[in-house]
């Protein structure tokens, strides 16, 4: 019998697409790419998204020294670089009959559910045409403090978009190790995780030295992915056949993340972790047990003290006294009138003032 057609989201990041200089690695791209193809000749679909644009930017300039590090001007050197990328993968995938279709992706896409559904329906009108979708933040554009920040998040809110059954993030690493490689040569692959707990992210350590990212914000992703019911793998993105070993469940490949629990809806899986927190509200035992065991909305009586500058409809992390964030939502309340409503019964408020802090549908509960 042959296998079920999947759908695979595939995150190649910079510091495997790129050499230490920035350049395209052509080999990888080529290697990758014919893994690619077999799994689309498999009846599966995929979709890449790829990092990498900015380092090729840069490379592309002949400028001496480090990169910058100016939000505008990596901006600049994006709109230098996603060409070339794109062109890498093209040459690539055409060498086995495939076309790419580049598809720009912005947080906003993953908010608004008519976005999501154009998103989504793109997606599946490239696939139905034959054509590999290439995904990648819209860089040159994005607004500072409305992007993804790495292309990890944005590839497991891909893996939601696309329903997928498998994201795969591509790094220079086996998968993650028990301990820091930067730190700790002694470190073994960990080849399952069943939950990613604090001690799995201190063990991931911080950023990497080449893209956005690092093994911490993989794991990240990883988790994003695990609430919406997508396994995860992460695996060397030079191994020999990788692709085809974390989708046929090949030991060792990398570190597989089992999904966990109910799948979460598009906007709350964007609001948990594709938006920046403006701010920090603290409440009170009896409103956390609301949310958390009565899945009910965040009232401002239940607001202790507030903390940061936010505006109506910004997210906010919600936290017990001791300081422990359980949640996040979007407030209905700007901090500037926090006077007006921390604390306050609903008969107390002004009445412009919704009776609510944050509504049950635009709040998530983290942990």
């Amino acid at each position: 019998m042959a296998a079920r057609a999947r759908i695979v989201v595939v995150k190649v990041g910079s510091s495997t697409v790129t050499t230490p200089s920035g350049e395209i690695d052509a080999a990888v791209v080529a290697q990758l790419s014919g893994e690619v193809a077999a799994l689309a000749a498999g009846g599966h679909h995929v979709v890449v998204v790829t990092s990498g644009a900015i380092a090729c930017g840069w490379a592309a300039l002949g400028r001496p020294g480090p990169r910058p590090s100016d939000p505008a001007v990596l901006q600049a050197l994006s709109a230098v670089g996603q060409q070339r990328l794109m062109r890498a993968w093209q040459d690539a995938l055409g060498a086995h009959g495939l076309l790419a279709g580049q598809v720009l992706l912005a947080p906003l896409d993953f908010g608004h559910r008519r976005q999501y559904l154009h998103a989504r329906a793109t997606l599946q009108h490239l696939w139905d045409l034959g054509v590999l979708p290439i995904v990648n933040e819209n860089d040159a554009v994005a607004d500072e403090e409305i992007r993804f920040g790495d292309n990890d998040r944005l590839a497991a809110l891909v893996a939601h978009l696309a329903g997928a059954d498998l994201l795969v993030l591509l790094t220079d690493a086996p998968g993650l190790l028990s301990a820091d490689p930067r730190l700790d040569g002694s470190g073994s692959l960990i080849e399952e995780v069943m939950e990613i707990d604090q001690r799995l992210m201190d063990v991931a350590g911080g950023p990497g030295s080449v893209g956005s990212g690092g093994m911490a914000s993989k794991l990240a992703a990883a988790r994003m992915a695990s609430r919406s019911g997508v396994t995860t793998v992460i695996a060397d993105g030079r191994r020999p056949g990788v692709l085809a070993g974390a989708l046929g469940g090949a030991r060792g490949v990398g570190t597989v993340f089992r999904p966990s629990g109910e799948r979460m809806p598009a906007r709350k899986l964007w609001i948990a972790y594709a938006l920046g927190a403006s701010g920090l509200l603290v409440v009170d035992e009896g409103a956390r047990h609301a949310l958390v065991e009565g899945g009910r909305s965040l009232l401002p009586a239940g607001v202790v003290e507030c903390h940061g500058r936010f505006d109506p409809d910004d997210a906010v992390e919600i936290a017990v006294v001791d300081g422990t964030v359980f949640a996040k939502g979007l407030v209905r309340y700007s901090s500037e009138r926090a006077g007006e409503w921390v604390g306050r019964r609903s008969e107390e408020l002004p009445e412009e003032l919704s009776p609510v802090a944050v509504h049950r549908d635009d709040l998530v509960v983290l942990a």
